[in-house]
């Protein structure tokens, strides 16, 4: 029997059934992930390859017209994102949450079949497997899938987020820096305006992940914007901002709409 914990999020707003020692647990990069969705109004959102439902019951749990699909291909991480809405303390949001088991990288009729409906989100944010893989095997599969990248990930990954946002929807990832070529050559003739983010651990340190953003069917320009320090120097706590970011306290809206 696998272990698992219940982990409180957004200072105790929800909690999340994450398995403890085998999978995939939820921390800083799905509550940053889900800063980048400001919106006004009732909105529909997915989650693409959602785990447990972090960065989805983040954006619920900050915006109450929020409706949310969790999208999960393992069996084992969609039955923990499943307890993780039955939970009484998550009893103010779970209405506004569906799950659906699949895989993000269906195409055609076989993604409809499943419920992925075609230009229906106003929403799309990913967390995509980004490490590299190697030549090492690893007993934990489920791990495997949530972190390790197969060829073509990218690509397939934002063509279903595109097929399913309505024209000028959201795209919101975070993903590793030397992901970038493969983020913007998926995103071409799809998803354009594309603003970058880079998270440094501190200053003077290289950046470790990216946060993009991008509007379906758009031509706007590519903005870089202004780096993100995760800590202060000589320190293993989050900034102020970051902390903020994190529980839920303030966004990272776009600059062009």
């Amino acid at each position: 029997m696998t272990q698992e914990t219940i982990d409180a999020f957004h200072q105790g707003k929800f909690y999340l059934v994450q398995p403890l020692t085998y999978g995939h647990r939820s921390g800083m990069d799905a509550m940053i992930l889900a800063s980048l969705v400001n919106a006004k109004g009732l909105f529909h959102l997915a989650d693409l390859g959602a785990g447990a439902g972090a960065a989805g019951l983040a954006v619920a749990s900050r915006l109450d017209k929020a409706h949310i699909l969790l999208v999960e291909r393992s069996k084992l991480m969609a039955n923990y994102a499943r307890k993780t809405l039955l939970l009484p303390e998550n009893s103010n949001i779970s209405s506004r949450i569906s799950l659906i088991e699949g895989d993000v990288t269906l195409t055609g009729e076989n993604r409809n079949i499943v419920g992925l409906q075609n230009n229906f989100y106003d929403h799309v944010i990913m967390n995509p497997p980004f490490n590299e893989r190697t030549g090492s095997l690893t007993p934990d599969k489920i791990k495997e899938e949530a972190h390790v990248m197969f060829e073509d990930s990218f690509e397939k990954w934002i063509r279903t987020a595109c097929a399913i946002m309505k024209p000028n929807g959201q795209l919101s990832l975070i993903a590793r820096p030397q992901s970038l070529a493969q983020v913007v050559n998926a995103c071409a003739r799809r998803i354009g305006a594309l603003e970058i983010i880079p998270l440094y651990p501190r200053e003077g340190e290289c950046a470790s992940r990216i946060l993009v953003t991008g509007l379906k069917g758009m031509r706007g320009r590519l903005i870089l914007r202004p780096p993100i320090f995760l800590h202060e120097a000589n320190s293993q706590s989050y900034s102020h901002f970051v902390n903020d970011l994190i529980n839920g306290r303030t966004t990272l809206s776009r600059i062009s709409k």
